[in-house]
């Protein structure tokens, strides 16, 4: 997983973190980031199971690290997760908000209107009703940062993908609403869009398709999970106290084109 350099060793160190979608992908390479910072790291997925494994690891490099069940759709398991890190580590002070789904791949006029409000519950709603949660916690513990999850599709479009694409975009909004509501407040929360990245699912992938995904991106590659999360990590740090309500690429140029 992703390694920190020296100077950033310890720059989390003192914070509590939560992440969701942590037990595999994005998510887990976020938590291990975090980690590396010196953070303790709350690793919150549906897939319990995934998500405790993860956690043992990280523990087992002396970590504080804890896992937590949890679906996004449902307010009150989010309610029941940030509790639970609030204590199991005494405060909560980051939050990555990356549970995601894609849906299925079907023109707007055929799109199934039940994978719909699955895709917009998880991608969207539940964002939502992490941040309806995780901010007040933040702002007990005195401040701190938030960043959701978005993607190239945030601010792209993409056929076969009306859900996502909406969902993504309506995420982008909400990180900008809550930005300027809680500026003032000591929290800051950003938004990251990662173009494709590399993972199983796409490296097992017809090699046509994978070899098309790669020539939408004018570096010649697909993205990896420790590239998001480095910027994620930026994003959380002190290193970046004056990024406010705004949106970071990370798609080896894709959205450039």
């Amino acid at each position: 997983m992703s390694t920190t350099t020296p100077e950033y060793a310890v720059e989390f160190a003192g914070k509590v973190a939560l992440v969701t979608g942590a037990a595999s992908g994005i998510g887990l390479a976020i938590a291990h980031r975090l980690a590396a910072g010196g953070a303790a790291v709350v690793l919150a997925d549906f897939n319990e199971a995934g998500a405790r494994e993860a956690a043992d690891a990280l523990s087992a490099d002396g970590t504080r690290a804890a896992a937590v069940a949890v679906d996004v759709t449902d307010p009150d398991s989010v309610e029941a997760a940030v509790r639970f890190t609030v204590e199991t580590f005494g405060a909560l002070h980051l939050a990555v908000n990356n549970a995601g789904i894609a849906g299925p791949s079907d023109p707007t006029g055929a799109y199934d209107v039940a994978a719909w409000d699955r895709v917009i519950a998880t991608d969207l709603s539940g964002v939502f009703y992490s941040m309806r949660h995780e901010l007040p916690a933040i702002l007990a513990a005195g401040g701190g940062a938030v960043v959701n999850m978005s993607s190239i599709l945030g601010t792209n479009g993409f056929a076969g993908q009306a859900a996502y694409v909406a969902a993504k975009h309506g995420v982008i909004g909400l990180t900008k609403t809550a930005a300027v509501e809680y500026a003032e407040h000591g929290v800051r929360i950003n938004a990251v869009g990662p173009g494709f990245i590399e993972t199983p699912l796409l490296r097992d992938s017809d090699e046509e398709q994978h070899s098309l995904l790669v020539s939408l991106h004018p570096q010649g590659r697909l993205g990896t999970a420790e590239e998001v999360a480095e910027l994620t990590a930026f994003l959380l740090s002190d290193r970046a106290s004056f990024v406010q309500g705004s949106y970071h690429l990370v798609d080896g140029g894709y959205s450039a084109r």
